[in-house]
């Protein structure tokens, strides 16, 4: 009973102290982290959504698969989307339905120039129409466009070389991305 008392005693603490330190004022050096953010948008939506998933799941024809090169971290909590609008007739309209195949726009946003590694220079943004197996997935679609590089984990780390060798690192929050008081 006296270790349930303390296990009980201890989730009060955490419970109110982590609203305290989640409201801590985010200091100037504050962190986060860059990677390839991943959203998706069903036949028909102009709007995309944040995936739920990895790319392992199979999309419909008429769908479009977005990645965007991101900033998440701090005072920037929200993965930027990527900057076109999901919009499969403006990819793929021209692309004629095949048999037992499905087409899935792809739009990969090769991000914001303050998150380009050192060195590094932005390829240009992948705006492309897939055909594809129906019983593909995401990262099938990704792999008939791009190189992809990935970390044994199964992270998305680079498409194209962007970028060359870091997966998913911690950076100072740039100044640029920092919510103004």
């Amino acid at each position: 009973m006296k270790m349930h008392h303390r296990f009980t005693v201890a989730i009060i603490l955490i419970s109110a102290i982590s609203p305290a330190l989640l409201s801590l004022p985010a200091q100037a050096g504050d962190k986060g982290y860059r990677y390839w953010g991943y959203f998706q948008a069903k036949p028909g939506e102009k709007v995309w959504a944040e995936a739920k998933t990895g790319p392992s799941v199979s999309m419909v024809d008429g769908s479009v698969e977005g990645w965007a090169f991101t900033f998440s971290g701090g005072t920037v909590t929200k993965s930027a989307t990527p900057k076109s609008t999901p919009n499969f007739a403006s990819i793929c309209g021209s692309t004629k339905a095949v048999s037992n195949k499905k087409r899935v726009a792809l739009i990969v946003d090769f991000g914001n120039p303050v998150l380009a590694p050192k060195g590094e220079k932005l390829p240009k943004n992948v705006a492309k129409c897939i055909v594809i197996e129906k019983k593909a997935i995401g990262v099938d679609i990704l792999g008939k466009a791009l190189k992809v590089r990935s970390a044994s984990s199964g992270l998305i780390c680079g498409f194209n070389n962007y970028p060359r060798k870091e997966c998913g690192v911690e950076i100072t929050t740039p100044a640029s991305l920092r919510i103004k008081k």
